[in-house]
């Protein structure tokens, strides 16, 4: 089956990002053990090229519109890297951050890492255009072509690969109230509410150090890992206190943020926060995660922070805030103005969209082992140059490991001051999780 239509409004939105603003792709990183070979895993590539429509299409530029085309699109591309030691993966992982995919030929393109001094160490990194993918998806991927490596490696005989349904535009995919009259009228208002309220409440950020043009930033990871005990205090620390893993993670970057802004005369500090949710589960019938599409949408919330807050009330705040928000349909309406805001900051490139933005997907639910392969590590990160000025972490809980990739724009940040305030972050996660007291225990 092909994908041969017109691009829906979001997916056109990333399109445009993807020219305009460098790159708007996402980054998908997996550390498996064991001894991977390029034919093979050219051959599972060509496989899942194959099953999903999406990835056997490419983007052209017809009559002032873009639409997917099956016919001519190339293979997905494959490079492999060598690198002498373990931590050079994320210069890797930055300079593909930083190159723009060639939509008019694919939408994936793939890089197998191999460690010089440990040979039995790789690093798996697709990027991925956004209008096909989102953070579920894309690591759905890695499992799904793990799978296929080990069926051909193991000799197994592969049955007749079925071609998945190709997904129609995003916005078809909604609720079918979110195409009334009322709906519109209700899009317009969100919209205007919006601006209001950043008018009205001037949300403090982390600003811009050096100002340039959205053509000439950059951006780069910082990754951090939890350990397992840590990860497992700091959820049920959440669960305890009657919150949720995401807001949990909003408040802390929103505290990290905030303590370094605040000046010793301040009681009260506004932010906002930009929350990234999974939309799979609340259609009906529900996406699948291996359906290759982008089905994430982001909610904005402002905030006040003083002086003598509590954590968890904040955290509980946040969750409110999202619940209302999503109750109200919000979720829903704010894919149809992600094109208005994309538009608001590329037209306005030295503001600052949010003070944190954070997106979690949670526990990841695949395999860790695939024959003679171990997946040892999963994650992903979006390559957000146009962001500048914010604190932006992607995580995700593998193995139950929390993993946190922070992403910031350069050179509006430089990289020390990313480096301590993501120290700061983690180590007030490290505070918080210290505090989990076991039931039954004293």
């Amino acid at each position: 089956m092909t994908i041969n239509r017109k691009l829906g409004q979001l997916e056109e939105t990333m399109e445009i990002l993807n020219q305009r603003a460098k790159t708007w792709n996402l980054v998908t990183i997996s550390r498996i053990q064991g001894n991977i070979q390029e034919t093979i895993l050219r051959q599972s590539l060509d496989i899942i090229q194959y099953r999903h429509p999406a990835l056997n299409s490419h983007i052209i530029n017809s009559k002032k519109s873009y639409y997917y085309q099956s016919k001519d699109t190339g293979k997905l591309p494959l490079q492999v890297v060598n690198i002498r030691e373990s931590q050079e993966w994320e210069a890797v992982v930055n300079a593909e951050m930083n190159q723009v995919i060639d939509s008019n030929k694919y939408l994936l393109r793939v890089v197998l890492v191999k460690i010089l001094n440990q040979q039995n160490i790789n690093y798996l990194i697709t990027t991925t255009h956004h209008a096909i993918t989102d953070g579920l998806s894309s690591i759905q991927l890695h499992s799904e072509i793990l799978t296929y490596y080990q069926k051909i490696t193991a000799g197994k005989s592969i049955p007749a690969v079925t071609t998945l349904e190709a997904l129609p535009p995003i916005e078809k995919l909604l609720p079918t109230w979110t195409n009334s009259f009322k709906s519109k009228l209700g899009r317009i208002a969100l919209l205007l509410d919006l601006a209001f309220q950043k008018y009205w409440n001037q949300p403090k950020t982390l600003g811009v150090e050096k100002y340039v043009p959205i053509s000439v930033r950059r951006c780069e990871i910082i990754h951090r890992q939890l350990s397992e005990e840590s990860t497992q205090q700091f959820i049920q620390q959440c669960r305890q206190e009657n919150t949720t893993v995401q807001s949990a993670l909003c408040a802390v970057l929103m505290l990290t943020v905030s303590k370094q802004l605040t000046k010793s005369h301040e009681d009260n500090i506004r932010v906002s926060c930009l929350s990234y949710l999974d939309l799979r589960r609340r259609l009906q019938p529900e996406i699948s995660e291996e359906n290759m599409t982008v089905l994430a949408a982001s909610l904005l919330g402002f905030y006040s922070i003083t002086n003598n807050i509590a954590f968890w009330e904040l955290a509980r705040k946040v969750k409110h805030n999202l619940n209302t928000k999503i109750k109200k349909g919000e979720i829903f309406q704010m894919i149809f103005l992600a094109k208005q805001l994309i538009n608001f900051s590329l037209l306005f490139p030295n503001q600052v969209s949010a003070t944190v933005s954070v997106s979690n997907v949670g526990k990841v639910n695949i395999p860790h082992t695939y024959g003679e392969l171990e997946l040892e590590e999963i994650s992903f990160v979006g390559s957000h140059g146009l962001y500048a000025g914010m604190f932006i972490v992607h995580a995700a809980t593998f193995q139950e490991k929390m993993t946190l990739n922070f992403v910031f724009s350069q050179p509006s940040l430089n990289r020390s001051t990313m480096e301590k305030l993501v120290d700061n972050c983690i180590a007030y996660i490290m505070e918080i999780s210290s505090h989990y007291l076991i039931p039954g225990g004293t």
